[in-house]
């Protein structure tokens, strides 16, 4: 397709890939209500009005002009080709890697000159931005499916928001939202919460009488808290707070310890490997280990639920990493206090022990998860030379 589009003027305010997913279902739905889906999502996902102006301009049945210098040409004697709503949709799907996201504005006068950075943190900034990220979801019928909403139709009662959330957080008096009355336990369980009980509306109907406004429907919860986390986790970045929200894993959607983009990657990995009981493994150990407020006793049993996962690969990794290496990898666990409790067993060791023992037993599963699926696939799976490699540094690092 020829680019009509200047996708240069369009800011997402969403995850690219969040976006693309939703407009694809839009573009190859045939409901009678897909244009105002698609505004619905452009409404949302970008910043500003300019992407649906543009699209509601394209209208369902015009026409690219014969005289735009920008337009694709038609071979002679045919008429230009119909460019519809569906048409401009799929290009910007299309072309979605191009799109910027939209940034910050630069600092204002009292930023640069006032207030010290991080500042507002201190007092409590965060949480505010919270209240604000919650009451924008719930304008735009993200908590309706909870909470419901109110209609001069309806007379039946709303349900008690207060109620909802103390069943779930065990604190009264939640709502309205008051951010200048909660402690680190009540922000960071409300963080939990509303991950739980957003869901995004995909349509919506116009409600004129009496002013009563949009009607939400249609409602899936997978887009609403994929969007969700990303909001939060580019809250608390902002804020300097050391959690983010699991994208994945047993504990998705629950604060977990931050750790680096490599780390990141691994425990990805090892979270979609094939095999059932190994991914059940180690989502139990993943979830121990990077819970928030995780103890020492918690990383000791996410360490030997990784070292249960590798006894059963023992043959595996004897015959491709080769001894001593195998020995050295189940003599770590047996003579430090980890799972025996024997008493010639070391137990004044450091907490960050504890740390490197977890992702190098993590790294282990993830290299024998690669050496199996190796061997299932021989033709169309990589070489592993520069793994094992790294693997046998790893094993002897202090």
């Amino acid at each position: 397709m020829v680019p009509v589009l200047d996708v240069s003027v369009y800011e997402l305010v969403w995850p690219t890939s969040l976006f693309t997913a939703e407009a694809e279902r839009i573009s190859r739905s045939d409901h009678r209500q897909w244009v105002e889906r698609a505004r619905l999502l452009l409404g949302e996902a970008f910043a500003g009005t300019t992407a649906v102006g543009d699209f509601d301009e394209v209208g369902e049945s015009s026409t690219i002009r014969a005289d735009d210098p920008w337009s694709p040409k038609p071979p002679a004697g045919q008429a230009p080709p119909a460019y519809t709503q569906r048409t401009w949709l799929r290009e910007l799907i299309d072309r979605a890697s191009e799109l910027c996201h939209a940034r910050r504005p630069r600092p204002y006068w009292p930023q640069r000159h006032g207030t010290p950075p991080g500042h507002a943190r201190h007092e409590g900034g965060e949480r505010r931005e919270f209240a604000r990220l919650v009451e924008e979801l719930d304008t735009n019928g993200y908590l309706v499916e909870v909470f419901g909403r109110d209609c001069v139709d309806d007379p039946d009662p709303l349900p008690d928001r207060s109620r909802i959330l103390d069943r779930r957080l065990g604190y009264a008096n939640l709502w309205p939202l008051d951010p200048d009355a909660w402690d680190d336990d009540v922000f960071f369980g409300l963080i939990e919460v509303f991950h739980d009980l957003v869901s995004r509306p995909r349509n919506r109907d116009m409600h004129s009488y009496s002013g009563c406004g949009w009607h939400y429907k249609e409602f899936n919860a997978a887009p609403g808290r994929a969007l969700y986390r990303w909001r939060i986790n580019n809250l608390l970045h902002d804020a300097g707070i050391d959690y983010r929200l699991a994208d994945e894993g047993e504990d998705l959607g629950r604060l977990v310890a931050l750790t680096d983009d490599a780390r990141g990657d691994l425990v990805h990995h090892v979270l979609n490997t094939p095999d059932p009981r190994t991914r059940t493994g180690t989502e139990h150990a993943i979830a121990l280990f990077r819970a928030r407020g995780a103890t020492r006793d918690h990383k000791r049993s996410a360490i030997v639920a990784l070292a249960r996962i590798l006894e059963q690969r023992r043959d595996l990794i004897k015959t491709e990493a080769g001894k001593p290496d195998d020995g050295f990898l189940f003599e770590i666990a047996n003579r430090y206090d980890l799972r025996h409790g024997r008493a010639d067993q070391r137990a004044d060791y450091d907490d960050a022990f504890l740390d490197w023992i977890f992702w190098w037993y993590l790294a282990t599963v993830e290299l024998t998860n690669r050496i199996l699926k190796k061997q299932r696939t021989p033709h169309d799976a990589p070489e592993f030379p520069d793994l094992l490699d790294q693997w046998h540094g790893d094993a002897r690092a202090p």
